[in-house]
């Protein structure tokens, strides 16, 4: 089923919404991220950081769909 989110009076896809989420969670992890020596020596840094969108995602949608069903529309 596909789901959606109440906010201020607009329903919108739950997906819209944990994309933007982990859009904004891999903005802010960028800097912390980039210091580590790691960052250059194992992966390209965009690969690496759509993987941290994909895992974010994937992470927001789950606890999304576990523990916030009471904003879901009917």
């Amino acid at each position: 089923m596909i789901e959606e989110i109440h906010i201020l009076g607009v329903y919108m896809p739950a997906a819209l919404v944990w994309a933007v989420l982990a859009v904004v969670l891999v903005y802010l992890m960028r800097m912390p991220v980039q210091r580590l020596p790691l960052y250059r020596l194992l992966w390209p840094p965009s690969l690496l950081e759509f993987a941290l969108f994909i895992l974010f995602w994937w992470a927001l949608s789950a606890l999304g769909d576990a523990f916030l069903t009471s904003f879901l529309a009917p």
